[in-house]
């Protein structure tokens, strides 16, 4: 499982893309179709066209990461109602994204602050 910080924005870009692009031509998306500096921090994930494989890519200390993953079975579900070219996530919907879930139906319990216990 991928481990990235608590608090890091992932920007999940909605339109397809060639997936022969590697690091340089995905910093070349989240430049120009994003505008996004990508050492600003985030992960930036993006999908092909049949949404079984999507791959990201974020900025670690001294140098670039490139995440990739094929789906064997099935589809990745990116919403298709938004009308914006690209959405913000946590690190949650991340992880239910990449676990096949639709990450924009489910919430989570709220966390819990209570003194008294019985």
């Amino acid at each position: 499982m991928l481990k990235v910080p608590d608090n890091i924005v992932i920007y999940v870009a909605l339109s397809p893309i060639d997936m022969r692009k590697s690091i340089d031509g995905l910093l070349m998306l989240v430049l120009e179709q994003l505008s996004i500096n990508p050492k600003d921090g985030g992960v930036f994930l993006f999908c092909n066209r049949g949404r079984n494989k999507v791959k990201g890519l974020y900025w670690d200390k001294n140098g670039f990461v490139l995440i990739y993953k094929r789906l064997e079975q099935g589809r990745f579900i990116f919403p298709r109602d938004v009308h914006e070219d690209h959405i913000k996530i946590g690190v949650e919907e991340l992880n239910w994204l990449l676990a096949g879930f639709h990450f924009t139906k489910m919430t989570a319990y709220p966390e819990l602050n209570f003194k008294n216990y019985f």
